[in-house]
C-alpha cells in the first residue's frame, strides 16, 4: 500500500494479474465454507455498474451533482480513506465512486450501438476495464458511467478492486451475484 497501517482502507496498488491470483487462493481457502458452484471474482463491468446506480438513473447514485461531502475524490484528501467515511448508495454499498479506482472481470471495447442488458466484454484484449474514479480523480470520472481502462500487470496507487460472490453454473437465464 502507498499508506501502509491503515487497515480500514482499500487495497490499492494491486494489478489485475494480482486479483487473479488472490482469487484463486482465496476460492481454495474458502471453498469448505462457501455453497458448492459458488466463487470469489471480479464482477463483470456491467455488475459493477448495476451496483453502483443501486436502481438509480442519475449521473452518481446520489444524484446530479458532487461535492466533497459525497465521495473522496479531486485530490481533497489527498490519499485513500477509510471505507465507509462517507453514506452507502441506495442498497448500501459503500465508495463505489471515488477512494480507488475498481478493476473488474471485462476487456475493455468501445460500447455496442444500441440498448442491452447485462451486455457481456469483448473475449479477449489488450486492457481491463476500470471503474468508480479514485480520490485523485475529478468529478466527472466519478460518475456510475464512467469507465477507463488499463494494461492488466498495471499496479498504480489509486487502483484498487471490489470482490463479488457469483454461481459459477450453466445457468444463465437466472445468473446471480453479490458484489462484497
Amino acid at each position: 500500500s502507498e499508506w501502509p497501517n491503515n487497515a480500514d482502507r482499500p487495497v490499492e496498488k494491486v494489478s489485475w494479474d494480482d486479483i487473479q491470483k488472490f482469487l484463486t487462493r482465496l476460492n481454495a481457502q474458502e471453498a469448505g465454507n462457501i455453497p458448492a458452484g459458488w466463487a470469489y471474482v471480479l464482477p463483470t463491468e456491467a455488475q459493477w455498474e448495476y451496483a453502483c446506480r443501486a436502481g438509480t438513473t442519475t449521473a452518481y447514485s446520489w444524484g446530479v451533482d458532487i461535492n466533497s461531502s459525497d465521495a473522496n475524490y479531486n485530490s481533497n484528501i489527498g490519499q485513500t480513506v477509510d471505507v465507509g467515511l462517507y453514506s452507502a448508495n441506495p442498497w448500501g454499498f459503500f465508495d463505489m465512486n471515488g477512494n480507488v479506482l475498481e478493476w473488474t472481470a471485462d476487456w475493455y471495447a468501445a460500447y455496442s450501438s444500441g440498448a442491452q442488458t447485462d451486455p457481456e466484454g469483448p473475449a479477449a484484449g489488450s486492457s481491463r476495464v476500470h471503474r468508480g474514479g479514485s480520490w485523485s480523480s475529478t468529478g466527472a470520472y466519478l460518475r456510475s458511467a464512467y469507465r477507463g481502462s488499463g494494461s492488466p500487470g498495471l499496479r498504480f496507487l489509486n487502483l484498487g478492486f471490489r470482490v463479488g460472490f457469483q454461481q459459477q453454473s450453466a445457468d444463465v437465464a437466472s445468473p446471480e451475484m453479490s458484489i462484497l
